[in-house]
């Protein structure tokens, strides 16, 4: 007898996971590995903002808040909205989430039916495609290549729409590639989207600040999509509180009134000493976690340097983010070592087994031909790799 339900077998274990653990199983049996696997900023959680959080638990912020967060929060929430991306929001169209993974699932819970379409340029984060199949949607994924910056056109956009299309998700900054849409881009695909009123637009922002050209656009900026546009953002990755669990979702009212019926429902209020200090780090002038940035930048001119050294691997310039993303397509179809690569998840787990570096396959991000690299690791630990994968690579056996 089956006790799985048919929805939890649609769904797939995430793959930086998967990846992750393996790292972990590996270390604990005492092999020296360098996990480059999970997209998390390895710096500490900014004084200041710890300050607020003890803070609120000496005021006694240890009761539920509002199911969509405290109003000062998204007060400050909308400020920043105002200040950062010239976007005018209220407090009722924000909704305050356990993290921006649940700030997305709120959205597509809130505008899904079985078997809408959701278009989902590819390469995309890996949860994406299972959320949609969690809410009984199907994924309509769009292909992109390296020479594109991974990056879809409105022409592509305008050939993926049919009449089941509900949504458009994506991510800018993006995780895996590191690109980012520029303005002009951004421009045309709202000029698409405008056309299709029946469509939402689920924009994740939450690599917004590590933008290394410094010239985010958000989609919600153009008027002509406003109304049909859910901005995610969140604190884990500007301000390095992962584990802080604290995403937003910016919608047109009647969307965020939709995301706070479904929250209600199911986890009610984010964590409070967690919102309060999120408060904090919202007013603060963003330029003030700058040094983040500056040492993601310098990581990002190291591991370009070295990875173009290293054989078979096609590779661009992120722009954004903390990810390169190179396509390994020249080892596929072959065999490393006696074993066969079939994709390029076949190709991290080779890695990992041989190099002892962990990476997670492109398989789960859309695209089977790449490798996701984070760079949110120490400079001697990414330097160390990259000499580790290239010497693995020119001595192995490929036929």
């Amino acid at each position: 007898m089956n006790k799985y339900s048919d929805r939890l077998q649609r769904l797939s274990f995430s793959q930086t996971f998967v990846m992750s653990n393996k790292v972990r199983e590996m270390k604990a049996a005492g092999i020296d590995v360098i996990s480059l696997t999970l997209g998390e900023p390895d710096f500490d959680v900014p004084d200041d903002i710890k300050t607020a959080a003890f803070a609120a638990i000496d005021q006694n912020f240890s009761h539920y808040s509002p199911v969509p967060g405290f109003m000062d929060l998204r007060q400050a929430i909308c400020e920043k909205l105002q200040r950062d991306n010239n976007l005018q929001y209220e407090p009722s169209q924000i909704c305050v989430s356990n993290g921006a993974k649940q700030s997305i699932l709120n959205v597509l819970a809130a505008i899904i039916n079985d078997g809408d379409e959701v278009i989902l340029p590819a390469p995309f984060w890996v949860s994406y495609e299972e959320m949609v199949k969690m809410m009984g949607g199907t994924g309509i994924i769009v292909n992109t290549s390296i020479e594109t910056e991974f990056k879809i056109t409105a022409l592509q956009l305008e050939k993926a729409i049919t009449p089941r299309t509900k949504a458009l998700l994506y991510s800018s900054p993006c995780n895996p590639s590191g690109s980012y849409y520029t303005y002009e881009e951004l421009e045309a695909l709202a000029t698409v989207i405008a056309k299709h009123p029946q469509i939402t637009v689920i924009s994740d922002e939450i690599y917004e600040y590590i933008n290394y050209d410094g010239k985010h656009t958000s989609i919600a900026e153009f008027p002509q999509v406003y109304e049909q546009t859910a901005v995610i953002n969140g604190m884990s990755k500007a301000f390095a509180m992962t584990g802080w669990r604290i995403g937003y979702s910016a919608c047109p009212k009647w969307l965020a009134q939709a995301c706070e019926k479904i929250q209600g429902q199911m986890t009610s209020g984010a964590n409070t000493m967690a919102q309060k200090a999120s408060i904090t780090a919202l007013k603060t002038d963003p330029s003030n976690y700058d040094y983040m940035i500056k040492e993601f930048k310098k990581r990002r001119e190291i591991v370009y340097s070295l990875m173009k050294g290293i054989p078979g691997f096609k590779v661009n310039y992120p722009k954004s983010a903390f990810y390169f993303f190179p396509d390994i397509s020249y080892y596929i179809g072959k065999t490393i070592n006696g074993k066969p690569v079939e994709n390029a998840d076949d190709f991290a787990m080779i890695l990992l087994e041989n190099a002892h570096v962990g990476a997670v396959g492109g398989v789960s991000f859309g695209n089977p031909n790449c490798v996701r690299f984070s760079y949110a690791a120490a400079e001697k630990d990414l330097m160390e790799a990259m000499r580790r994968i290239k010497h693995f690579l020119e001595n192995a056996e490929i036929f």
